[in-house]
């Protein structure tokens, strides 16, 4: 294991007081581990974490000409899983590759060109999702192509059986969560929804221990190692449990412009208006497809102003 700053020691590196770096643990996903009840920072992931927020980064070597494999980084989803793997199953010449790194490692990837496209969902205070972020994160605002709407919410076990009907009940005595991973929009939109309720994270039995993935929740739940977590109404249904919603979030897929037109993007995105798509999102529920494919940004839709 490599050194470890302790809160006292982080704010002293960061130049920030001992209460504003749980502010970036919290908003702005500072690496941080609670162990016996205290956080602990890894030295060197903070040093990652300061140089992958750096403004007026240097000109960073550009992705290779297209050659077969997109890859595509941020964050997880259900359909999105089936989508790549059709993608793989149809294009022989071609693969899709993709990596979990949450709604914020995502656009930090494609700022780097470490991917050609990034997934995420990203809710600002204004209700806005992913451009507020884009803005910190990119030089230049990439190409945004919606992938789909998905409900948030809570899921718990089979029956509800501790009668959780808000965010607000989860600090009740008998009841432990598990939850997603700092940087992923999941764990940002729960956050809020616990501020919103008045809560800390940190008095909730299990806020501490996290997972990467939404089906890791749903199989957490099921095992009965929790009673609840943030996650997609898909994963409840999928494995039979229940599942209190929150909202319906928008789930985009960022392209910078000088990859868009690649062949491989292309084909990617071809299979938005496809049937495995349409098929899928019924089956599993929790996905509305009526943005799907539609672009974002920048809106095509627009009439020119007259000269």
């Amino acid at each position: 294991m490599g050194e470890m700053f302790s809160t006292k020691e982080v704010a002293k590196f960061l130049n920030v007081n001992e209460k504003m770096v749980y502010s970036l643990i919290a908003e702005k996903g500072l690496p941080a581990s609670k162990v016996t009840g205290k956080w602990l920072f890894p030295m060197n992931l903070v040093r990652q974490w300061i140089e992958t927020g750096t403004d007026n980064y240097p000109q960073l070597a550009k992705l290779p000409p297209y050659h077969g494999l997109v890859l595509i980084a941020g964050s997880n989803d259900l359909l999105l899983d089936k989508i790549i793997s059709t993608f793989n199953l149809k294009h022989e010449n071609h693969m899709a590759m993709f990596g979990i790194s949450g709604s914020l490692g995502g656009l930090k990837a494609l700022r780097q060109n470490l991917c050609h496209i990034a997934s995420s969902h990203l809710v600002a205070d204004n209700d806005e999702y992913n451009f507020p972020f884009l803005k910190d994160e990119m030089n230049q605002i990439p190409a945004v192509v919606n992938f789909s709407l998905r409900e948030q919410g809570i899921i718990v076990s089979k029956g509800n059986p501790k009668k959780i009907q808000s965010p607000k009940d989860l600090n009740k005595p008998g009841i432990r969560i598990v939850n997603r991973r700092l940087g992923t929009g999941t764990r940002q939109l729960f956050d809020k929804e616990l501020k919103k309720s008045g809560l800390e994270g940190e008095t909730i039995d299990g806020y501490e221990n996290t997972l990467s993935k939404h089906m890791d929740i749903g199989l957490h739940i099921l095992s009965k190692k929790a009673d609840a977590g943030p996650g997609i109404r898909p994963v409840a249904n999928i494995l039979g449990l229940d599942f209190i919603p929150i909202c319906w979030e928008r789930f985009d897929l960022l392209i910078n412009k000088d990859k868009f037109f690649d062949q491989g993007i292309q084909l990617f995105l071809s299979l938005l208006k496809g049937r495995v798509i349409q098929a899928t999102a019924r089956e599993y529920g929790g996905y509305d497809l009526s943005m799907t494919g539609k672009m974002v940004y920048p809106d095509l839709e627009e009439e020119p102003e007259s000269e």
